[in-house]
């Protein structure tokens, strides 16, 4: 049994598929950041983020949609160079190993519809959560979010005390069943759909299974490099499809260039989708990086230098003339007691002997700059 790190022919290697699948919420991620940068400016796309599982899954259904249909792989499968086959060939008149039309259904469904649902219970789980822990905080009367919620996007008119609506009455009980459903039940269903999906990531690794997921297994469906023949033949078979539906159009001249024209423009988007949509998240980000750092360096406070400290008050001519060693009191002529300063000037001196001259001449003893008593303040650390 050998790990497969480096991949065996048109089989992927496990980081392909790693890869793969984590690029869809790669991309949700980037883009739901990306959205909520430019609505700081734009208000009308809070909307699209208070809708944002419904808008990234109707992205994603076009594109996954788009991307089975023309190439027989997945959006983020694609990109990768890889392709869907189809193992269940006993069930097949013909020998080819493409997807059938209902495996192109499901797939989407499990690409698409599943993961929607999914993020939407786990919302419900998370609200609910917090709703619990709150009560537990504050007590049942602090109420964490309304139980219509889910179902209306607007607050409700009616009191839950109002008996008069039974209508309403009877949603708010349905509701509130169904959200302590899922609040029970949703841990269990995620810890087992995370448990088999552990389970066939390993297989897989290990070579035990050709299926990666058990999506892929149930669909019959598994996952190999496209090799150059392959792409070939995927692109004619594109201008085919594209130039049927060209010869399908219907009406005067002038008509079917404009449908035309609009066939051609929406190609070209769903052809470059791919590239374009990460291309796009990435330069946004390279882009707000720049800006986010030559923003930084023009907010960010101005340091300077600290000033120079102020000259050395000058010993007046009349003052008493300070003694070379500096612990010599001026006034005494003995090593300082107490020592204290005069703030005036800065100079130390004897706390006995600067306390009894400036109290006799309301002046500082060398610079003769007036002070008072006041002004004499303790050192408790001499140098």
């Amino acid at each position: 049994m050998l790990f497969q790190v480096g991949g065996d022919g048109t089989r992927p290697t496990f980081f392909e598929m790693a890869a793969a699948q984590q690029l869809p919420s790669s991309l949700r991620a980037a883009l739901t950041y990306s959205l909520g940068v430019f609505a700081l400016r734009r208000s009308f796309l809070h909307r699209i983020l208070d809708y944002e599982d419904e808008f990234y899954a109707a992205l994603m259904l076009i594109l996954e949609g788009h991307s089975l249909r023309t190439t027989e792989a997945s959006f983020a499968e694609s990109l990768y160079g890889l392709k869907r086959k189809s193992v269940r060939l006993r069930f097949r008149l013909n020998k080819g190993s493409g997807l059938e039309k209902r495996q192109r259904i499901l797939s989407v469904v499990f690409l698409v519809v599943l993961p929607y649902f999914k993020s939407k219970l786990h919302g419900i789980y998370n609200k609910e959560r917090e709703a619990r822990l709150r009560e537990s905080l504050w007590g049942e009367e602090d109420q964490g979010f309304d139980e219509a919620d889910f179902f209306t996007e607007e607050e409700p008119v009616v009191s839950r005390g109002d008996c008069g609506d039974q209508e309403l009455s009877v949603r708010v009980q349905v509701a509130t069943r169904i959200k302590k459903f899922v609040a029970v039940c949703y841990p269990w269903m995620h810890a087992s759909s995370e448990g088999l999906s552990f389970t066939y990531q390993l297989l897989y690794l290990l070579d035990a299974t050709g299926f990666y997921s058990l999506g892929l297994q149930a669909l019959g469906v598994q996952i190999c490099r496209a090799t150059g023949q392959e792409l070939m033949d995927t692109s004619s078979r594109i201008s085919k499809i594209r130039n049927h539906e060209r010869e399908r159009l219907r009406g005067p001249p002038w008509l079917k260039t404009v449908q035309g024209a609009l066939l051609t423009c929406s190609y070209a988007v769903l052809d470059y989708a791919q590239t374009g949509l990460i291309a796009a998240v990435f330069i946004f980000k390279m882009m707000e990086w720049w800006y986010q750092s030559a923003e930084e360096r023009l907010t960010a406070p101005t340091v300077y230098p600290p000033p120079l400290p102020p000259p050395s008050p000058k010993v007046a001519k009349e003052g008493i003339p300070l003694p070379p060693d500096r612990t010599i009191c001026a006034l005494c002529s003995q090593k300082r007691a107490n020592p204290s300063v005069v703030t005036v000037s800065g100079f130390v001196f004897c706390y006995s002997c600067v306390f009894k001259y400036v109290s006799q001449y309301k002046r500082c003893p060398v610079t003769l700059i007036p002070a008072s008593v006041d002004q004499i303040r303790r050192l408790f650390h001499d140098t």
